[in-house]
């Protein structure tokens, strides 16, 4: 199926294939987000290492080559390839938002420095580019990315990622909101279950990005 007419919610049903995408070299980013160590380690119980089992194969089979590809191909395009990662500034995390300091999945404390709050080796920056620190789910709120993508003259932003649900829909929205072209290319992002992934890009597809594959969006960048 065609990105034209995948993952349409009810609002979306019936309207009409949209235009086809245009990706200049010059006015586009790829931005990278969350992909870091603490989330591809399984859980020590084997109970939960058992229930997040699928996501972790999603994560070593589907997302982290994928994601790696397109950021080869980004880099080839010379298209900016940017990084954004959870992490607090402060070792105890006072400075995180309300959102990292909920009891359960989401609390999350990361100290910029520790091995678990890094970018996953296989998807890590290569020579001066960009990596934005958040303490915050989107990656605008709360950093100086609007401004970077402000000032390099970004109009398009392609989105890969996780969580889809959270960080991802999060800056995805953010990003419509600033008038940003947002492309969301679907296997590269996961959540923690393929219904929430699935769902989730229904929610956000055709109001505030659209959402492709990742041999779909490397046909939109001019050759």
């Amino acid at each position: 199926m065609s990105w034209k007419t995948a993952y349409r919610s009810f609002y979306y049903q019936n309207a009409p294939e949209p235009d086809d995408i245009v990706l200049p070299t010059a006015e586009t980013a790829l931005l990278v987000i969350d992909i870091q160590n603490t989330y591809v380690e399984p859980p020590e119980d084997p109970a939960e290492a058992a229930r997040w089992a699928p996501f972790l194969s999603r994560m070593q089979d589907i997302v982290i080559p994928n994601t790696a590809a397109l950021q080869a191909w980004a880099r080839m395009k010379g298209i900016e390839v940017i990084h954004a990662r959870i992490a607090c500034l402060k070792e105890d995390g006072r400075d995180r938002s309300l959102s990292q300091k909920k009891p359960g999945f989401n609390y999350l404390l990361l100290p910029k420095d520790r091995h678990d709050s890094q970018i996953v080796a296989a998807v890590a920056p290569k020579g001066d580019e960009i990596v934005i620190t958040k303490t915050t789910d989107s990656a605008l709120t709360g950093t100086n990315l609007r401004m970077i993508l402000h000032n390099l003259g970004v109009k398009n932003v392609i989105v890969a990622g996780i969580f889809t649900d959270q960080c991802i829909s999060s800056s995805v929205r953010s990003l419509a909101d600033e008038s940003f072209n947002v492309v969301v290319v679907e296997d590269c992002c996961a959540a923690a279950t393929e219904d929430l992934h699935r769902r989730e890009l229904e929610i956000i597809n055709m109001i505030y990005c659209h959402v492709v594959s990742r041999a779909e969006v490397e046909r939109f960048s001019p050759r």
